[in-house]
């Protein structure tokens, strides 16, 4: 009995104290992350296209690095844009894969279908990163790629369930 007392005191003892704290450092993160999304709309939504990709491949531009941020290996999902490093977007923001990133180049995201890399960016961008998304990721770049017949499939079932939409 007395060790679930004492397991019970601990818990309670650590949530006082982690609660102050959360509540601070929340806060702080919400108004970073607010100035942040306030000047998304007047840099379109930090998106680029994958002909603007390509267009500075072809130009040989050298200030952007374009990060593979899909769940699985590249090898795993019908290639990859060249030249990219692969770094899943659930570990993009450990140390090791930050120090990867450089702070003077555009950062270009690109996943499966154009949504899971816009997890990381904005924290990426609150962290002083120039970071974008690719619109559309992989499916707008790979011809026949899975993704786009995630797309597509989302596209018909729209269709055909004629969900409910409010004017």
């Amino acid at each position: 009995m007395r060790k679930g007392y004492a397991r019970f005191v601990i818990v309670v003892l650590a949530l006082a104290l982690a609660v102050p704290a959360y509540a601070l450092v929340s806060e702080d993160t919400a108004a970073k992350f607010s100035d942040v999304l306030i000047k998304a709309p007047a840099s379109n939504h930090w998106q680029v296209k994958a002909d603007d990709v390509y267009g500075w491949m072809q130009a040989k531009k050298t200030d952007f690095v374009i990060v593979d941020v899909r769940p699985n290996p590249p090898g795993q999902q019908g290639g990859k844009i060249p030249g990219a490093m692969y770094i899943p977007y659930n570990e993009i923001l450990k140390a090791e894969n930050l120090k990867k990133l450089p702070k003077d180049k555009k950062v270009v995201l690109a996943c499966v279908t154009g949504q899971t890399q816009n997890l990381p960016m904005l924290v990426l961008r609150a962290l002083g990163y120039d970071a974008y998304t690719m619109a559309f990721g992989h499916a707008a770049w790979i011809k026949g790629y899975m993704g786009g017949k995630f797309m597509q499939n989302a596209i018909q079932n729209a269709r055909e369930k004629n969900f409910p939409v409010q004017k």
